[in-house]
């Protein structure tokens, strides 16, 4: 006689499977996301050689309407990207995106190249970034809290700082501009902490959606952080 099978060994076998399956694709998915950051950064670099080489005086000139439609075209890659996320296209309008904004970059670091202590202030930037990047992202990835609940206090403070950009387009108020790279830099910190959180949780379970968070994250904080440092330390001739 063969001995029966227990029903709870059965249904433990089977939460177990379950659970290594869940680990695993959540796993895949961090991965992914992080091979497509990295990816993302090359067009980046292109875009921000291109634009070095480029003429943005018209942008300059009209710095209203240069904005609204910089915020224009994001959005609508935005819009185009979560349409395809499940698809390769989604990849490839996410690396158009992120060769686009490494074209936009150009005139900050022009100017920042422009100072004597340029170079400087970008490495600088450059190397706050990413020391806040992995920092974020190890503690997202580590904590044993779900942190959904930071969510809805990101999505506002997202919608305030987008309306304080606008405004101070109209405005020019340094004061304003300087406020908003500090809340861009405290947000941003807190975006990757979130995203990376919620990848390891099982909350998001698509790398490209995850993958386009966590770059306008770089992006913003990078281009924050350089802003701040070039106002209190930029060295003019």
């Amino acid at each position: 006689m063969q001995p029966k099978t227990q029903p709870g060994a059965d249904g433990f076998r089977q939460s177990l499977r379950t659970s290594q399956s869940q680990a695993s694709a959540r796993q895949r998915v961090l991965r992914n996301t992080y091979l497509l950051l990295a990816l993302s950064f090359i067009p980046t670099g292109i875009g921000a050689l291109i634009g070095m080489n480029l003429n943005f005086g018209i942008l300059r000139s009209n710095p209203i309407l240069g904005s609204l439609a910089f915020l224009a075209i994001v959005y609508g890659m935005f819009y185009a990207i979560e349409k395809n996320r499940d698809s390769g296209v989604g990849v490839a309008l996410l690396l158009g995106l992120t060769l686009f904004l490494g074209v936009m970059l150009a005139p900050l670091l022009q100017t920042a190249l422009g100072l004597r202590n340029g170079g400087q202030l970008v490495a600088l930037a450059a190397a706050g970034t990413a020391i806040v990047f992995f920092t974020m992202a190890g503690i997202g990835a580590t904590t044993r809290r779900n942190l959904s609940f930071i969510g809805n206090f990101l999505v506002i403070g997202c919608i305030v700082a987008m309306l304080a950009v606008v405004a101070n387009i109209f405005f020019s108020s340094p004061a304003l501009h300087l406020t908003v790279c500090g809340v861009f830099v405290l947000l941003s910190s807190m975006i990757i902490l979130f995203q990376v959180n919620q990848i390891v949780q099982g909350g998001e379970t698509n790398y490209v959606s995850a993958t386009l968070t966590l770059y306008m994250s770089v992006y913003n904080l990078f281009a924050s952080l350089l802003q701040i440092l070039m106002a209190l330390t930029g060295q003019r001739d």
